[in-house]
């Protein structure tokens, strides 16, 4: 029998979870945090125990006020990983009838960027590893799709966020960041090049430690200038590469 103010409907209900695609960048080469399924604690039934697959899970319907809500949860119950609702990118929603042997389940997937730290398996979490994009393995349920299309998102947002630099330290050199927008985009850039078109952007800051230099083989230090980026968005601005 129905509690009060519960409605009965004719149809199904389907599940809802979020899954997360967490980028890091080691300093070399672009990473996605990945999960080691367990057994699912509060669950009758399992699905890809054993398997990798992305952070994510099940919307707490009356706790999580968004499923921005739901994704930031789910990441730092499985990794340790803790962001704000902000930190997370839509990228799209999957609703294949056959993605999840459990039941209906429809996803929100999202995206976000983190500097490079520690994690730690928990909830249903067996482990927890960051993965070069090279070395991805097959994921769970739709997962490797879910990844390449927030990939692709990632690409195309290169051009209108400073997405960049949200994966390198506060303090970086143009090799460091040339190697960044190389491993996200897939291709080489020649370095003198690039150099001049990040410094006519007029986004970088060159950073006086009070450290001498010696000649021409110790790299310029630099910070990111979001005022002045802020600034260019507000004109229509886009990187080009």
């Amino acid at each position: 029998m129905a509690k009060k103010g519960q409605y009965i409907y004719e149809y199904k209900h389907p599940a809802v979870t979020a899954d997360t695609v967490v980028f890091g960048y080691d300093g070399k080469e672009l990473k996605v945090l990945l999960i080691k399924r367990g057994e699912e604690k509060e669950a009758g039934t399992s699905a890809y125990v054993g398997e990798w697959a992305l952070p994510g899970g099940f919307m707490d319907v009356d706790k999580d006020k968004t499923i921005a809500h739901t994704a930031a949860r789910e990441l730092k119950e499985e990794t340790g990983l803790k962001l704000s609702v902000k930190d997370f990118k839509e990228v799209g929603t999957f609703s294949d009838i056959d993605r999840d042997p459990r039941e209906r389940v429809i996803t929100v997937a999202h995206y976000a960027l983190v500097k490079l730290a520690e994690v730690q398996a928990d909830t249903d979490a067996d482990k927890a590893e960051w993965f070069a994009l090279e070395e991805v393995p097959r994921l769970a349920f739709d997962h490797n799709r879910i990844l390449q299309v927030a990939s692709k998102h990632l690409r195309r947002d290169i051009h209108f966020e400073p997405v960049g630099f949200d994966l390198l330290p506060r303090i970086f050199t143009m090799p460091q960041l040339q190697n960044l927008y190389e491993s996200i985009l897939g291709v080489t850039f020649d370095r003198r090049n690039f150099a001049n078109k990040m410094k006519r952007y007029n986004i970088l800051a060159e950073v006086d430690d009070g450290t001498p230099r010696r000649g021409t083989r110790t790299p310029i230090r630099y910070r990111f200038d979001k005022k002045n980026y802020d600034r260019l968005k507000e004109s229509g601005f886009q990187l080009e590469f």
